[in-house]
């Protein structure tokens, strides 16, 4: 029997469990990733009711210990939800009331399932967010040691998928390092939405119970609180919907990147190759090489870029307060974040292993690369600019062009300036004001 069920007849009881399958869908399944978090966000609701004289000093010595020793049980493989337990928080309470007797029934004093669920999601999503930023960051770094290293290996750069101008390997790992920056700079927005406390807010309307819900906050580790109580039953679906942001704008990113891998694989372009091992073949082409990891990141990056949609559409037509509307939203949203880490991983190994091919650029056909460093030549003659490029497109007209080799491109974030020193210092700053050491710190108190 759930929490807020009364006893009923055979036949309701029937019914009741009809409705149960259909309404508790696999939200059970999505509760164990909330498991661990909804006892820490218990520890610190009831370290909080103790100091406010709410439960006792006896009740909280009997039911700190007790929840601890649930904490280690839900992170053991294997763990699962109780047949009739509703949720994690249902079987989280089942058990300590169990274990500890009436102590355990007052834990769900001043709070509802809607804070709660609320408060879980939170901690979870911010654990989330601070390992997909550290694998990000990580990446980041890992394109700054490829561009370093190819910094003056010279490419065909291309515009319209045409020839337009000479570039390099450094300047193409760069771009993509740079890019992971900025996207860890957009998701710092996220976190400080995410690190808000709502636990307090009751089922959207407070509590009349004299809480403390700063000391909560403080206790998890969250930057501050969600002040109005309707609005923090309000940021459900709207947290949502900016994590699904963070990691849509990440894979557009990383399917770019996906993308330019498999084209320069390609045979006429040439510009990359890919050890055998991290390929697959053919049945049927004995020579066939694929890159179909680069091609399931491209895809999978191409469907988490519809997440915020999907979210969206979920929630857009919903007024204010709680609804069951918000469950479907674990279903799209846990496995995209597990998506995210997976590609996250998976690109940190393959950038390491993508080989140059170094004299790409010498091929016989690229000889119109070198037209805009041939006009640029002229201009520093004294020649207007028009009048240059008149002159070279005659030249390449008449066949008479002579590509220039030299490339004396010095500005910073060019070839001869690729900035990464500058870049690793921006993003140190970036990873610092995330505070994410502190954070732990604060909830890990309450494990002690």
């Amino acid at each position: 029997m759930h929490l807020w069920q009364p006893k009923s007849s055979e036949e309701s009881a029937d019914i009741a469990a009809r409705v149960f399958s259909f309404t508790a869908g696999n939200d059970r399944h999505w509760d164990l990733q909330l498991a661990p978090w909804d006892v820490v966000g218990s520890l610190a609701h009831i370290t909080m009711l103790g100091e406010v004289g709410l439960l006792s000093r006896a009740d909280v010595d009997l039911i700190r210990p007790a929840l601890q020793a649930i904490y280690q049980e839900v992170n053991v493989d294997g763990f699962s939800l109780r047949a009739q337990a509703e949720d994690i928080h249902s079987h989280v309470e089942q058990v300590l009331t169990e274990r500890i007797g009436e102590a355990g029934m007052r834990i769900h004093t001043a709070r509802s399932r809607n804070d709660q669920v609320l408060v879980d999601l939170r901690l979870f999503l911010r654990a989330e967010w601070q390992a997909i930023i550290q694998q990000m960051a990580s990446l980041s770094n890992a394109f700054a040691q490829r561009a370093a290293q190819h910094q003056h290996q010279s490419m065909p750069g291309y515009t319209h998928l045409q020839l337009a101008m000479p570039s390099s390997f450094g300047l193409w790992f760069g771009a993509y390092a740079e890019s992971l920056v900025n996207d860890i700079q957009f998701m710092q927005g996220v976190w400080q939405v995410v690190n808000r406390n709502p636990l307090g807010s009751a089922a959207g309307y407070g509590s009349s119970f004299p809480i403390n819900r700063q000391r909560t906050s403080d206790l998890l580790g969250f930057d501050g609180l969600d002040y109005n109580v309707v609005y923090a039953q309000m940021g459900r679906g709207k947290t949502e919907r900016l994590v699904a942001y963070g990691i849509a704008n990440l894979a557009a990113t990383l399917g770019k990147w996906a993308m330019d891998v498999t084209l320069f694989l390609n045979q006429h372009f040439a510009l990359l190759r890919l050890p055998s091992a991290f390929t697959t073949g053919s049945s049927i082409m004995p020579h066939k090489q694929n890159p179909d990891v680069f091609e399931l990141i491209r895809a999978r990056c191409n469907v988490l870029q519809a997440l915020p949609n999907t979210i969206a559409l979920a929630t857009s037509n919903l007024p204010s307060g709680y609804h069951r509307d918000f469950q479907e939203l674990k279903e799209v949203l846990f496995p995209a974040l597990a998506d995210m880490r997976s590609i996250l991983s998976w690109s940190a190994e393959m950038v390491m292993v993508l080989e140059v091919v170094e004299d790409a650029i010498e091929r016989p056909g690229m000889e119109n690369l070198y037209t805009v460093e041939r006009v640029h030549a002229l201009v520093q003659t004294g020649m207007p600019f028009r009048e240059a490029y008149r002159v070279v497109s005659t030249e390449v007209a008449d066949g008479s062009f002579v590509p220039p080799r030299e490339i004396p491109h010095t500005h910073e974030g060019s070839r001869g300036d690729l900035g990464l020193d500058q870049l690793h210092q921006r993003l140190q700053q970036i990873l610092a004001s995330f505070n994410f050491e502190q954070v732990e710190t604060n909830w890990q108190r309450l494990l002690q």
